[in-house]
């Protein structure tokens, strides 16, 4: 990097350049929303001299190579099936040329940013933080910021309804935030949610037969999911090189207590075997304070994949902001800050699963797609991303589109419609099981459909024929791709059972059972699966049980159903453990 030189030659040159040179006045539009994203409000000004930290995400001078790279390493047919990038591979490909390094170098030198404000750069240089006021970051963007009120979560958060750049950066630019992408933890939707109509069980019969107990009609224990999906009798070999993480966020905290309670009530011999927290930017540990989501997700993916190690790694962001106050503090984001974080570490649990997303409307395309692109990164370490479907069927609330247009669609989530993660959405009952009815599930807007599921996907478009016509997208990246139980889960909280249900008790409950099929494979000596999508579409899509009754509804429809093959409802299906083991 110049870094150093390059201020050293700006600083000398602002000294007599004023006013700022026309190339950093020369502004053409990134991203505007028409209307002020549904469930925000205006609050007020933001103070000119509030400081927070703007992240600028570089073009990556290989991105389409990486993604090429992806998908030869993840296809079982291809010579190079396995052999994922080291962290320093990764970063090659998506290191900026240096004339986008210089270009931006340039244009923070002329908005007076100097060295000492830079507060992060990754490893790959194509993310810089700065630290700058509202009023530096209003220049630079050609914006305004306000603060924006969420009433529902209580949130305030700085954001602009609209930024620009200068049209010389824009080929060497693809994000800037926090602008225009508004959510955060406490608004998003984590997919979980209680149901205390379902009576908790207070008696369990733990046996280690493989019989589905009758009891999971109503109820799902890891007795149940164990059963279901045939992990009973597989007996771990390679514990100590695999790895389970779950990414937890703002105000989630997994319990200890409550995990050891859960074990004796549930699965008693990982009694005594615990989880590992790591704090990423200002995340917290607070035993005294279980989260239901933390929880569920961490009970259920320790239940499922014991003894292997699993992180839970507890998230952080902004307090809420207090318009008289400026203390300087990180703005929340929340995608951005987690992937930059596990992305800069050498080792990474090599699954993953998180419960949490948006409207893929809500989040500004040039936002989603860098996001995407950090996943992409993860598959081709050899990691396996799980993120649950959401719990609104094809759409939840009135649907109406925030374009100006006003017009009801089908809404997909975000990032589960990213085509680099494995996707997971929701069953229920036994003896079959079937859809349930939230399971999140469409095509997205913002992404094509990948070639991995084009055979699957026109299959059911058309199966669908003229149905729901104009409603989705029928050239999007299709979700989710697999599903599993996500009603009436067994939790411990606060050392009370609770049931709770949500396509967030799918995504670890899959975890763990991919977790294991790592495991075996480490243990006869081959690497993780990574990326697991192409593999799924192909060689091992009969590995899942597959579900063919049950609908999504939402948007005002009774939604897609399911059907035999690949559905927008539950995907290929559930996953059989001991098929998979065979096909992978």
């Amino acid at each position: 990097m110049l870094w150093r030189p390059v201020f050293v030659f700006l600083l000398a040159q602002l000294v007599s350049a004023t006013p700022l040179a026309r190339r950093w006045n020369d502004f053409a539009e990134k991203h505007a929303w028409v209307e002020i994203p549904d469930g925000w409000e205006v609050h007020s000004e933001a103070p000119s001299d509030y400081t927070f930290d703007l992240r600028i995400g570089l073009k990556q001078s290989k991105m389409d190579e990486l993604i090429e790279n992806l998908m030869e390493i993840s296809d079982p047919a291809h010579a190079r099936y396995g052999q994922h990038l080291s962290k320093e591979d990764a970063e090659d490909f998506v290191r900026p040329r240096p004339e986008s390094s210089e270009a931006v170098e340039a244009w923070l030198g002329a908005h007076g940013v100097v060295e000492d404000d830079v507060t992060h750069r990754t490893d790959g240089g194509d993310w810089v933080t700065v630290r700058v006021s509202v009023a530096q970051a209003e220049r630079m963007l050609g914006t305004k910021y306000n603060v924006f009120h969420h009433p529902k979560s209580g949130e305030k958060v700085v954001r602009t309804m609209s930024y620009s750049l200068p049209r010389e950066l824009h080929s060497h630019v693809d994000v800037v935030a926090p602008t225009t992408y508004f959510g955060t933890m406490r608004s998003m939707r984590a997919t979980s949610f209680l149901q205390p109509e379902i009576k908790p069980v207070e008696d369990v019969v733990l046996s280690n037969d493989a019989t589905v107990p009758s009891s999971c009609t109503n109820t799902i224990t890891p007795a149940c999911l164990r059963a279901l999906y045939n992990t009973v009798n597989y007996v771990p070999a390679a514990a100590s090189k695999n790895g389970l993480g779950i990414a937890g966020y703002l105000d989630e905290f997994a319990n200890r207590a409550d995990l050891q309670t859960f074990f004796k009530r549930f699965r008693p011999d990982a009694v005594g075997s615990n989880f590992t927290t790591i704090q990423v930017n200002g995340g917290g540990d607070d035993q005294n304070d279980p989260g239901v989501e933390a929880n569920l997700d961490i009970q259920y993916a320790t239940g499922i994949s014991f003894p292997t190690p699993n992180t839970y790694w507890s998230t952080g962001g902004s307090p809420p902001f207090i318009p008289d106050s400026l203390t300087p503090t990180n703005t929340n984001e929340p995608y951005l800050d987690w992937l930059n974080f596990v992305l800069s570490q050498t080792s990474i649990p090599p699954v993953i699963t998180t419960s949490y997303g948006d409207n893929e409307q809500t989040v500004p395309n040039d936002y989603a797609v860098s996001v995407c692109n950090l996943l992409a990164q993860l598959g081709s370490r050899g990691v396996t991303v799980f993120f649950s479907s959401g719990d609104f069927g094809v759409g939840g609330g009135d649907c109406r589109t925030n374009d100006g247009t006003n017009k009801v669609l089908f809404q997909p989530a975000f990032p589960a419609s990213c085509p680099f993660v494995t996707t997971v959405g929701g069953t229920t009952r036994v003896n079959p099981e079937i859809a349930v009815s939230f399971s999140g599930g469409g095509f997205s807007r913002y992404f094509a459909t990948p070639s991995y599921q084009t055979t699957a996907v026109t299959n059911y478009i058309n199966f669908l024929g003229n149905t729901f016509n104009g409603l989705y997208n029928k050239t999007g990246r299709a979700y989710p791709d697999v599903s599993a139980q996500g009603n009436g889960f067994q939790v411990v909280i606060g050392g009370t059972t609770s049931s709770v249900g949500g396509t967030s008790a799918s995504s670890p409950t899959v975890a763990g059972v991919f977790a294991l099929l790592n495991d075996f494979r480490l243990s006869q000596g081959k690497s993780t699966l990574g990326f697991v999508n192409p593999l799924l579409y192909s060689t091992a899509s009969t590995g899942f049980n597959d579900i063919t009754a049950g609908a999504n509804a939402g948007c005002g429809t009774s939604g897609f159903s399911a059907r035999a093959g690949w559905d927008p409802v539950t995907g290929l299906g559930t996953p059989d453990f001991l098929k998979l083991q065979q096909l992978v």
